[in-house]
């Protein structure tokens, strides 16, 4: 077998028994997980206490002619802090994670975006307002989001 065939082989047996190991010691390795109490979809950043007052983000989405969106981010007791990103956490500032259909997309460090390109099977698009640290602004439990049916695009 010429020398370049059998590292195919191994490389192809290796990736086989290696994908099939993962998988078997991923999930039991943490079965207090419970992946049905909770959405996947959008996040597993931390979450941190917003403060008081707790910050409010409304979405405005402006389609563009040839595609794409201009995405407007309204929010109140916060502020857009790009130089203070992977700081501390300073309440009432940060910067925005935005997803499309739970996948993230991009980060937003002001309250203006443009979203390229957007899917059209596309369903929603999801603002979470963040800490500079990158954990999800909460009150409670509940993270600080605001989500636009993308329907009313097509």
């Amino acid at each position: 077998m010429p020398q370049n065939r059998k590292l195919l082989v191994m490389l192809l047996i290796g990736v086989f028994f290696g994908t099939g190991l993962g998988f078997l010691l991923a999930e039991p390795s943490n079965p207090s997980h419970d992946h049905a109490s909770h959405d996947h979809s959008i996040m597993h950043d931390a979450l941190i206490d917003a403060g008081d007052p707790a910050p409010t983000i409304t979405l405005l989405l402006t389609p563009e002619d040839g595609g794409g969106a201009n995405l407007h981010m309204m929010t109140k007791n916060f502020r857009f802090a790009p130089k203070a990103v992977n700081g501390p956490h300073q309440p009432g500032e940060g910067h925005a994670h935005i997803y499309i259909d739970g996948t993230k997309i991009a980060r937003a460090y002001s309250p203006w975006v443009h979203i390229g390109d957007i899917p059209d099977d596309a369903q929603t698009l999801t603002v979470t307002l963040n800490a500079n640290d990158h954990s999800a602004l909460a009150t409670g439990d509940q993270p600080i989001t605001a989500t636009i049916d993308l329907s009313a695009l097509k």
